[in-house]
């Protein structure tokens, strides 16, 4: 028979493997607790999510999503087109810990530096050729070129980019584990914020002066 015993060795060694011990919900969304739950975009309660639609109202086109079937718009400066299938536009969603992105690339264009605050990211190239990279808190480039059929990880919260280096359009599709991960995209952050970051913040950041500043947030007007 094993004897118990409460020494502050074994009772700090228990407290050691209970802090290395996985905890899942907190590299996802959080389990559901039912089959579904349908999300009610128009409920007047606020969660840590959405509440369900009542079940006798759910039907299976709750379930059925076709907007990645659907082109992105690159017609502007970044070449960039994104079809979010996020719970916001798919309900069924609500609760099961994933979405999925379908991300259209112009020659040449790029879905610039960003991070996902709520979500890891895997990228499949669908068609073309693509640059894909992240940058860890480190300061270490991770990158591949990926062709059709190739795959990359992106962790949760790390700076990461896809840039189109073929010679025609790129289409990729891109996962999460979050119903909605969320996106800080860095430039926009830092020169489009509602109200603007003081001046004097961005020059110092940058090392450079007001007029280079000022040129950089007139991009993003």
């Amino acid at each position: 028979m094993l004897a118990l015993t409460s020494s502050p060795v074994n009772m700090l060694g228990c407290l050691i493997i209970l802090l290395l011990l996985p905890y899942p919900s907190l590299s996802a969304d959080p389990d559901p607790l039912q089959d579904f739950c349908v999300a009610d975009l128009n409920a007047t309660v606020s969660l840590n999510g959405f509440p369900c639609k009542p079940v006798s109202e759910v039907t299976s086109d709750d379930f059925f999503f076709d907007g990645l079937s659907k082109e992105g718009n690159t017609d502007n400066p970044f070449g960039f087109g994104a079809t979010q299938g996020n719970v916001l536009a798919f309900p069924g969603l609500n609760t099961l810990g994933l979405s999925m992105n379908r991300v259209d690339l112009a020659r040449g264009g790029i879905n610039a530096p960003h991070s996902h605050p709520r979500a890891s990211e895997s990228v499949v190239v669908i068609k073309g050729k693509v640059l894909v990279g992240f940058v860890s808190t480190s300061n270490v480039y991770y990158y591949k070129v990926l062709t059709e059929g190739e795959m990359f990880i992106i962790p949760r919260g790390l700076v990461h980019f896809q840039y189109n280096v073929g010679h025609s359009k790129a289409i990729l599709l891109t996962a999460f584990n979050s119903q909605l991960p969320g996106a800080v995209i860095v430039s926009r952050t830092l020169f489009a914020s509602n109200p603007p970051i003081p001046l004097e913040i961005l020059t110092k950041t940058f090392q450079v002066d007001d007029g280079v500043i000022n040129s950089i947030k007139s991009k993003f007007a």
